[in-house]
């Protein structure tokens, strides 16, 4: 019913910027907040930034002055600009997003993309 489809991720020297996109599709009738999430080998997924439907927004805070997350709801979309990368911000990176089906309105749930993998690496 819903999809969430990520792009953008990729191989990029440290210091270097990358953005990642993220489409949501599918029989959507709100998005409440959308985020990204990260997980890097044998460590746990984390949240990364996520941003509300008022456009509130809340980072971790070792990406705080690097990372900005925005949304364009015209398009259900989610961005998130990656400033300044370093070595230890390696991970695949899942989209998430807190929505509401035409078929369940008043019931949101959390859907996840594939993740999509970003290496920061010399």
């Amino acid at each position: 019913q819903v999809q969430l489809v990520e792009s953008g991720g990729g191989l990029v020297q440290p210091g270097k910027s990358l953005r990642l996109s993220c489409a949501a599709s599918g029989s959507i009738f709100r998005i409440y907040v959308m985020g990204w999430y990260r997980q890097a080998p044998g460590k746990q997924r984390e949240l990364v930034a996520t941003i509300t439907s008022g456009g509130s927004t809340n980072y971790k805070d070792s990406v705080k002055g690097r990372f900005t997350i925005s949304r364009d709801d015209a398009k259900n979309t989610v961005y998130l600009q990656m400033n300044s990368l370093k070595p230890e911000d390696t991970a695949v990176y899942y989209c998430n997003a807190f929505l509401a089906t035409v078929h369940a309105m008043s019931q949101a749930i959390n859907y996840w993309g594939q993740g999509t993998q970003v290496t920061v690496s010399s």
